[in-house]
């Protein structure tokens, strides 16, 4: 670890090669802190690789040059997070047998699946295909596209996102699951979860990129490799098969059945609709699973409270990337830098700031979650396995994907109108002489694809702060240029090698955007009184109505 030694120590003593930022937060270090994490040396930061290692013990060193607190497991700085980590094995025969004819599916082209059942051998034999719509039951809207339809020993096909995500003006359905901002129903986790519900052995998902929010490269990134915790009865919880189909491959699957697919979307948009076989149509997999149980870890560090210790509040960020892939260019790293070694870099900066302030009422911690990218699984242990009460946790704040494209005149809010964090914000921005801008594209559901989800269903406020929310209104270039930074990243380097650390980014306006959750959280821990709250309306309201009396 010499060589991470030699970085950590520059990256302490880092300058201001780059414009600062107004305030504590350095923009040099900040990318300094990226460089290293997205290094070849750290191999993509893959949960349980080689890469895992080097990147708890640069954290570790972190978090103790800053004279920090460990919050970890029997007061060490990780936390173990008991993962399974299953791998589909080259030469997987996926096939859908229509009309006659077999027609083989080439995985991570045509199809992409997973099994998160610990399981040696996954062998589907001509089972039925039924097209399910959206895959939605949701009681309390008085919606349920199942009707009763058996789906056992079935393969459900399904849409992604939600019922009215398509839906026209004057159609009944148009704003019943939030109109273009997606609901919990709109995710490919809940559609999974349903579908083990409902009795499907396997599931898959059509692909189109504007119901997704990602296109197809993003599904197939995974390169067949799939993680989960440790679960005492997977069958119980997981599908045998899980997967996406390609939007084209699905098209010709349904010509062939003799349905079309637009029509059927249509119809899937009325709350009458029923599950349609897909007749003469079945789908079959034969291939190998390995899988083994990994140890990975989240690397937790604190700044007691002086009167309110037991009260909290967290800044986040996900330490994980993709590790190593098929060669892009030449370059099978997949860095992870802006997702999320930028945020990681954010948390170690507002704990420096803290750290060399007077200490807080409430205890301030600092969480770098391990397997993000594989299913919010460090926040979701973590969730369930708290090292502080979360019932007294006042507030997270994390950090995913912040814009490298330098200062703007605003900052684009994930999630805006769930919780009066919006109003800290607000005024935080204001004394930056910015503005609020809500997420330009809410159906894409960024809100529940970021580790703060994890503990908003547990109650906790929390607020998300990631650049792809929308282009932000850069100083140089106006919301076009913005645009133009989310549009590029998410169609060439999201999830892909490219996402390397750069000498020619420009931080100022991440560091900006890194002060506003500083400020509004060094606020929040030096008053005890100070407990923000959801919003009338939000769906995690209530959930924190059921620990108020822990807060009195």
């Amino acid at each position: 670890m010499k060589t991470v030694a030699l970085t950590l120590a520059a990256v302490l003593m880092a300058g201001t090669a780059q414009a600062q930022g107004s305030g504590p937060i350095d923009p040099a270090r900040l990318s300094a802190i990226v460089k290293v994490m997205a290094s070849d040396e750290f191999e993509g930061r893959s949960p349980g690789s080689p890469g895992e290692q080097k990147t708890v013990d640069y954290l570790i060193g972190q978090f103790q040059a800053l004279k920090l607190e460990p919050a970890g497991d029997k007061g060490g700085w990780t936390q173990e997070v008991q993962l399974q980590k299953l791998q589909v094995q080259p030469g997987a025969k996926l096939s859908i047998a229509v009309g006659g004819k077999t027609v083989p599916l080439e995985q991570a082209r045509q199809i992409n699946v997973a099994t998160l059942r610990p399981v040696d051998h996954v062998d589907i034999a001509n089972a039925p295909l039924v097209f399910v719509g959206y895959g939605v039951k949701a009681p309390e809207r008085g919606w349920d596209d199942f009707k009763g339809y058996d789906l056992k020993g079935k393969v459900a096909v399904f849409l992604i996102n939600d019922p009215d995500f398509e839906a026209l003006a004057g159609e009944p359905v148009a704003g019943k699951f939030g109109g273009q901002a997606a609901a919990y129903y709109a995710r490919w986790t809940y559609k999974y979860e349903e579908a083990v519900r409902q009795g499907a052995i396997a599931a898959l998902i059509v692909h189109e990129t504007p119901g997704a929010g990602y296109g197809w490269s993003t599904v197939a990134a995974s390169n067949g490799e799939s993680f989960d915790i440790v679960r005492a009865d997977p069958a119980k919880d997981k599908l045998l098969l899980q997967g996406w189909l390609a939007r084209d491959t699905a098209v010709d699957l349904f010509k062939k059945a003799g349905l079309d697919f637009e029509s059927l979307k249509t119809s899937a948009r009325s709350a009458d609709f029923k599950p349609v076989a897909l007749t003469g149509a079945t789908f079959s997999a034969d291939y190998r699973v390995t899988h083994s149980q990994v140890v990975s870890r989240n690397v937790l560090a604190k700044l007691t409270g002086a009167s309110k210790p037991q009260e909290s509040v967290m800044f986040s960020a996900h330490w994980d990337a993709f590790g190593l892939g098929e060669p892009v260019n030449g370059d099978k790293v997949r860095h992870g830098a802006a997702d999320d070694a930028i945020g990681v870099a954010g948390v170690l900066e507002i704990a420096r700031a803290l750290a060399a302030s007077p200490r807080l009422a409430r205890t301030t911690l600092f969480a770098a979650w391990t397997a993000e990218e594989r299913g919010l699984l460090g926040s979701e242990y973590y969730a369930a396995h708290p090292h502080t009460p979360l019932d007294k946790m006042a507030a997270n704040l994390t950090m995913d994907v912040l814009q490298t494209a330098g200062p703007a005149r605003d900052v684009v809010l994930v999630g805006y109108g769930q919780s009066q964090l919006d109003d800290r914000l607000i005024a935080a921005a204001k004394d930056q002489d910015r503005t609020v801008t809500p997420d330009a594209r809410p159906e894409r559901g960024l809100f529940f694809r970021a580790d703060h989800f994890s503990l908003a269903k547990q109650g906790v406020p929390v607020m998300l702060l990631m650049g792809l929310g929308g282009g932000a209104d850069l100083v140089k270039g106006g919301r076009a240029a913005g645009d133009k930074w989310v549009s590029d990243y998410t169609a060439n380097c999201y999830h892909q090698p490219c996402d390397a650390w750069s000498p020619d980014w420009d931080l100022r306006g991440a560091a900006q955007d890194v002060e506003l959750l500083y400020v509004m959280g060094k606020a929040i821990a030096s008053d005890a009184k100070d407990w923000p709250d959801w919003k009338a309306g939000s769906e995690f309201k209530a959930i924190r109505e059921r620990t108020a009396a822990a807060r009195k």
